[in-house]
């Protein structure tokens, strides 16, 4: 007997869901940093043992819509709903339960099992977690509620063994050693784009995207060739920085998270591209992978 399924993990911005799935998967697959909205793909991550393949899928937060990429972030969260298993649904003890009623109506109506995981509960107290608890149950009756952190590791095992209960029986859907279906060139940008987050203020990295435009693949060695592409000309000159300093800390950086990622010497040279009002275009959002179809 073998069992697959697909098990979905959606829910609002800066939950944790990246870093719940890169447990899950023990793999770094998403890029997880404090700030909102850091995942903007659907992202899948892929366990495997002799009788058991989990297609887990990392999807951006809920979020209303301001311009078309958000647009498309949210379409990729709502396909989950259609193709789900097993929904895991992540919250915590800070966000209000009604901070995306429509979304959670799309849920309540799912006749998958659904999981509603409340992640940070580090940052709460016994008392308030019941509450909680109690809370989820009205919203969601037919819900399994499960505690967990994320950080500290809490519960994470338990929830990958309810998943295993749950998922049905069917053959594998992947390659026993695939561990996503999302392309080299495609973690080269997402790790890239991490250091932006984690080293721009502002506006900044929500304007950028970044495009690999050589990965050259050989035995010891990969030469990569990236684009950071933004809308304005002064934030052009902002990823630059002061003689080229602040683009030079990302691209080291980056460059080091590659060799640590694909276990190889890289070579990376970075350039900076003015690609005005892309977050609103069709045509480059289809470009960088965007369309959810």
């Amino acid at each position: 007997m073998h069992k697959s399924g697909f098990v979905n993990i959606v829910g609002n911005p800066n939950v944790g869901k990246s870093t719940l799935m890169n447990l899950f998967v023990g793999e770094r697959i998403s890029i997880a940093t404090f700030k909102a909205q850091t995942t903007r793909h659907r992202i899948i991550g892929i366990i495997n043992d002799d009788d058991v393949q989990i297609v887990f899928s990392d999807t951006p937060g809920v979020l209303k819509p301001n311009y078309k990429l958000q647009e498309s972030m949210l379409a990729f969260s709502e396909s989950a709903l259609d193709d789900a298993d097993v929904l895991l649904y992540v919250t915590d003890p800070v966000e209000k339960i009604d901070k995306n009623n429509e979304f959670l109506q799309k849920v309540a109506k799912m006749t998958v099992p659904v999981l509603v995981l409340i992640n940070k509960i580090d940052l709460t107290d016994q008392q308030k977690l019941i509450e909680l608890v109690e809370e989820w149950h009205s919203v969601l009756p037919q819900a399994e509620i499960i505690p967990v952190s994320a950080t500290c590791k809490f519960n994470v095992d338990n929830v990958l063994k309810r998943v295993k209960e749950l998922i049905p029986e069917c053959p594998p859907y992947f390659d026993k050693d695939q561990l996503t279906d999302k392309p080299a060139r495609f973690f080269v940008s997402e790790i890239i784009r991490e250091k932006i987050l984690l080293y721009y203020d502002k506006e900044i990295p929500y304007s950028v995207e970044v495009g690999v435009e050589r990965f050259e693949e050989s035995d010891k060695l990969i030469k990569i060739n990236a684009v950071i592409y933004v809308e304005r000309d002064s934030q052009k000159g902002i990823i630059i920085g002061h003689q080229g300093k602040a683009l030079k800390k990302v691209a080291t950086e980056s460059r080091k998270a590659l060799e640590k990622f694909f276990d190889k010497t890289i070579y990376l040279e970075t350039y900076v591209k003015v690609d005005k009002d892309w977050r609103n275009s069709d045509k480059e959002l289809n470009l960088f992978g965007y369309n959810p179809q």
